[in-house]
């Protein structure tokens, strides 16, 4: 990987130079022109690209060399990525964020993770996941469009303001293009049907007037099938050494008769329970990775009226298709379907009630989602005397539709007990039931949602003063946003006729106004002190204000050393203060009916109610940063820094287990809601928990990163350049939890970069690296998390090695062909958390796809 090298360097400063948005400011030494620029992490332009916040660079040859083409596959590698993160792996109907992306840093989560394109804010997706986690959909960015990505790995609230605690990734576009750049690709996973195929047009032109550049780009995946991934494709993973999480929503199921839990007589004695369920393996009917297609758009242009005066305009728009699904649909005792007893299939002949039971004949369930977002950008840039200014407008807009039609499973409850009534559906023994009679207990859905950003800036940045010899520069600023959400289920959903799918539904709007100022003292000749301050308000949780003091020491020519204090914010999220009644469902031991009844004793799956809260207050952050850099040569630097982010008041779930030891013990109770026990039982099944969003935690990571890159002239064998990124995780604490080393809290994580070249050939291989964590986080699946009190297996680290090679055969044509994933390394075994890890892996930190070869043309005209 490539990053800022912190001694002058004259070829280092021309290249970013070249790369980055630009303005002219006069020299007044001797009258030149000098180009400055706008380094992630700072307001001000410079002359050079050294900074007090440490910051890892991606080049777009970086991207290329690492061989995706997919966004979030290539940030997932990054060693400051962590725990939170997730994307369209997995994808199902539980899922509340279908088709989209995201990066976490730190293990913050996506909502502490400010995610800008080309500098500027960008709108959150229309749906939220984990039901309000609002967060940057990164698949609506293409890998074509990008000339870098820089990592910010510092707190920047007083630079951007919300939600940049753990960092920012400043996702700088590509533009002053000369020319026509065509390429395709295409790629498969061995021993699967997944592949992927991509293609991207880049075109350019410039003059001394401005420029025009224009983006065209596809993607699109195939489907990898649980059903195709073996063990790691079932609920079942007990004759692996993990859990049995197959659900009690069986087919067969089992009905209540007169008023007596009784299994289905035909119910696999393989499947029953002691309790009297009938177990049901949904896995192999999920998606492993779903099928996507995208297509996007980006236009970038500037016109210059004169040498102190320009226009820009940036447009975007991107089109995304894909799918998700899961096992067909459960049913559980809110239901109320009954079966009479003049039900010609009725093994009892009286009337009985229909406990839990899963329509298999109707088919496995999937949802179709399409989402379309565009962002403009129109402003005007221009120099006074010593001062740049840039004034400018956005907007955002970003709409998702999910739908699923009556051949993908969605039964609807009201239609299915008029077909039993009228003796057509047959529910009992595991039949399949004729196809006209699915077609009347099935219905369409539709959910929407829709996000919009509307946005107003100003800023200069110039010389402010002279103190002595010493130029005090400045940059300030104001914006104002507004910002606005809606997600609306289908009515279906909201009469509570659909069940076993996780349904959200939200609406809230609100306006924010900010300004900033920002200053850079040299104190000394190699001394830089950076003092910033923003102030923020918002028209639903208040005002809030954020300092920042950094410096950067040049102690040599060849030592460079660096620190950082901020504090920083992240407003709350508009999904959480304007949640409407949502559901998602956990596993867990009903401890409480166990212990009375002698029943319920294994992990069931339970449902959570969900709503929101328009009192919550903002979280608050505390972060620092120390570090140094040793740069002896061009060819050589290693560096590292140790930071420290403090986050309070943090806005998250009740925890499940407190509400259940609380209030679950009760029949009555009113927030933990049981169903009537039966004859002779203390206490009946649960059936919902309500549960809501408060700020009541706090969390605080402290860790190294290290970074060093070689480069070796070899003369006629060609050239050599070595890299390595390197994050080790010293403490993770969370509401007075250690997670470090825990469950998706590895302690090292690392990525080696290894890239060869020699006249027209290169070729790359790349190491990654994902340390050992403990499995379980609650070791006896009842709810409360005891990882503390408990020692669980551990998950095995994980080393993945990827190889591409490369030959230019003229100025036209370039061809690559890559291996990732070379040795076809499983994931690592996981027994999994009862929730999203099932399988026997974990999904959002082990990618499960195996060896996956490609392909791919360049072509310059």
């Amino acid at each position: 990987m490539k990053r800022p090298q912190y001694w002058r360097s004259a070829c280092a400063i021309a290249v970013t130079i070249a790369l980055t948005p630009h303005a002219y400011a006069a020299d007044t030494d001797d009258e030149q022109k000098v180009e400055r620029i706008e380094v992630t992490g700072s307001r001000i332009k410079r002359t050079d690209i050294e900074g007090p916040s440490p910051i890892q660079s991606i080049s777009k040859d970086d991207i290329a060399n690492m061989g995706f083409d997919n966004l979030q596959q290539l940030l997932e590698k990054m060693p400051a990525n962590g725990a939170g993160a997730f994307s369209t792996r997995g994808n199902s109907q539980d899922s509340t964020a279908n088709g989209g992306a995201s990066i976490s840093l730190r293990g913050l989560g996506p909502d502490a993770t400010l995610v800008l394109i080309n500098g500027r804010r960008v709108g959150t997706s229309a749906f939220a996941e984990g039901i309000t986690n609002s967060f940057v959909d990164i698949n609506n960015i293409p890998v074509s469009a990008i000339e870098r990505i820089d990592i910010l790995k510092d707190g920047a609230s007083a630079i951007y303001g919300s939600d940049a605690i753990a960092g920012v990734v400043n996702i700088v576009l590509k533009k002053d293009i000369e020319g026509i750049e065509v390429n395709l690709g295409y790629g498969d996973a061995s021993g699967s049907g997944y592949d992927e195929t991509t293609a991207s047009l880049v075109w350019g032109v410039k003059s001394d007037k401005g420029s025009a550049s224009i983006i065209l780009d596809y993607f699109k995946n195939n489907t990898l099938a649980a059903s195709e991934m073996g063990r790691f494709g079932t609920a079942n993973q007990s004759p692996y050494g993990g859990e049995d999480f197959r659900s009690s929503r069986g087919f067969p199921g089992y009905f209540y008769v007169d008023g007596v839990k009784t299994i289905d007589p035909d119910c696999p004695p393989e499947n029953a329970t002691a309790s009297g369920s009938c177990l049901f393996d949904y896995g192999p009917y999920n998606l492993t990775i779903p099928a996507a297609e995208r297509v996007g758009a980006i236009g970038q242009f500037d016109y210059h009226f004169n040498d102190e005066l320009s226009a820009f305009l940036e447009v975007s728009v991107q089109h995304n298709t894909s799918e998700a699904g899961g096992a067909p649909t459960p049913l559980d005792e809110d239901a109320g379907l009954t079966v009479p007893g003049s039900h010609p299939n009725n093994p009892w002949g009286k009337d009985i009630e229909i406990g839990r039971y899963r329509t298999v004949d109707a088919g496995a369930r999937r949802w179709d989602i399409q989402s379309d977002s565009m962002r403009l950008v129109a402003g005007l840039r221009g120099a006074i005397n010593e001062w740049d200014w840039e004034v400018s407008a956005q907007k955002g807009r970003s709409e998702s539709t999910q739908s699923g039609d009556r051949t993908q499973g969605w039964v609807r409850t009201d239609y299915m007990q008029a077909e039993i009534d009228a003796g057509n559906y047959n529910p009992f023994g595991g039949t399949t039931n004729p196809q006209d009679v699915i077609d009347r207990i099935t219905t369409s859905l539709v959910r929407q949602g829709v996000s919009n950003i509307t946005s107003y800036d100003a800023s200069i940045t110039g010389q402010a003063f002279t103190i002595g010899d010493r130029d005090i520069m400045m940059a300030a600023g104001a914006e104002y946003r507004e910002e606005d959400v809606s997600d609306i289920p289908d009515e279906q959903f909201q009469r509570g006729l659909i069940f076993g799918t996780e349904a959200v539904s939200a609406a809230a709007a609100r306006d924010q106004y900010a300004a900033y100022v920002e200053f850079s003292i040299p104190m000394t000749d190699n001394f830089e002190l950076q003092l910033a301050g923003r102030y923020d308000h918002y028209s639903d949780f208040g005002s809030t204000t954020n300092p920042k003091i950094a410096f950067l020491w040049g102690m040599t020519d060849a030592l460079t050393a660096r620190g950082s204090w901020s504090t920083g914010f992240r407003a709350p999220s508009l999904a959480q203060i304007g949640l409407g009644p949502s559901r998602e469902s956990t596993f867990f031991i009903d401890t409480y009916r166990c212990a009375a009844d002698g029943v319920d004793c294994t992990a069931l799956d339970y449902n959570t109610e969900f709503a929101g809260n328009p009192e919550l207050d903002a979280e608050e952050s505390e972060t620092w940063n120390l570090g140094m850099i040793w740069a002896p040569s061009q060819q050589f630097d290693i560096g590292f820094d140790v930071y420290s982010i403090t986050q309070d008041n943090k806005i998250d779930k009740q925890p499940l287990g407190d509400i259940y030891t609380a209030n679950c013990d009760n029949q009555n109770s009113t927030v933990c809601e049981r169903l009537a026990p039966q004859t002779g039982q203390a206490l009946g099944p649960i059936s919902v928990i309500h549960s809501s969003f408060i700020n009541l935690s706090s969390q605080e990571v402290q860790g190294v990163d290290l970074s060093a890159h070689y480069g070796l002239e070899l003369d006629s064998f060609g050239d050599i350049k070595f890299g390595l990124e390197y994050s080790y995780l010293h403490s993770f604490e969370k509401d007075n939890m250690d997670y470090t080393g825990e469950y998706k809290f590895p302690q090292h994580r690392w990525l080696a970069t290894t890239n060869w070249q020699k006249d027209n050939f290169a070729a790359n291989v790349n190491f990654s690296y994902i340390g050992e964590f403990e499995d379980t986080p609650d070791i006896d699946f009842d709810g409360v998390l005891d990882f503390e009190d408990n020692q669980s297996r551990m998950v095995e680290s994980q080393l993945l090695v990827d190889m591409s090679g490369s030959y230019r055969f003229n100025d036209t044509f370039k061809l690559t062909l890559g291996v990732n994933n070379v040795f076809d390394t499983d994931p690592s075994f996981a027994i999994g958390d009862g929730d999203s890890d099932l399988y026997g892996y974990v999904i959002s930190v082990h990618n499960p796809m195996g060896r996956y070869i490609y392909t791919k043309l360049s072509m310059n005209f």
